[in-house]
């Protein structure tokens, strides 16, 4: 078990959800906040810290320039020009928004934490246990293809910039069948028991 503790000195055991797009890992977080755990999204956090965080600001507009920002808004158009001009500048954002996300999270004092890049981003070593969601291709595709309403092959286009379910379950100390099919909560009750209730 990592020693992380919180900011009053008290270790957590801190569980990940992690899945590709169109798993279902947000309906399973979703779950577990009706069963009254707290989970810290990643992403909802991210986009908060770039607006909210001084330190933050001032580390995104040194990267990028001081157009960064529109007043206290994201500059979006600014961002996306400067990510699309190499693989480089997505690595350089986020070398300076991940360690941000992990800080916060860590005093957060939530025990749960949703990732859609758990292992890319390197989140999996501030945590005790590793979630994997995982849903067959074609329901991941379809699933997408409604929400979003894109076509199938920008759905595949933007898993292939993810790890293979494979190997995110591989990595995973316990796996969450989201098939449709298998109901989730006798799925959520184990989990909670191999990891919480002990």
């Amino acid at each position: 078990m990592t020693q992380n503790p919180d900011k009053n000195g008290n270790n957590i055991v801190r569980i990940a959800i992690t899945g590709g797009i169109g798993s279902g890992k947000s309906h399973v977080c979703h779950l577990l906040e009706v069963r009254g755990y707290r989970v810290y999204d990643c992403d909802a956090a991210a986009k908060r810290l770039m607006t909210q965080s001084a330190e933050l600001r001032a580390e995104i507009s040194r990267l990028i320039g001081p157009d960064a920002y529109d007043g206290d808004s994201l500059n979006k158009q600014r961002i996306a020009a400067f990510l699309m001009q190499s693989e480089q500048n997505a690595a350089r954002l986020n070398a300076v928004v991940h360690p941000a996300v992990f800080s916060d999270f860590l005093q957060s004092g939530i025990g749960w934490v949703e990732s859609a890049i758990l292992y890319e981003s390197g989140l999996w070593q501030y945590v005790d246990h590793a979630v994997c969601v995982a849903a067959p291709l074609e329901t991941r595709i379809s699933r997408v293809m409604k929400r979003d309403a894109i076509s199938r092959e920008k759905v595949l286009e933007w898993m292939a910039r993810q790890l293979p379910q494979e190997e995110v379950a591989a990595r995973a100390d316990f796996i969450i069948v989201n098939d449709g099919i298998q109901p989730l909560e006798p799925q959520i009750d184990h989990l909670l028991e191999t990891f919480v209730h002990q």
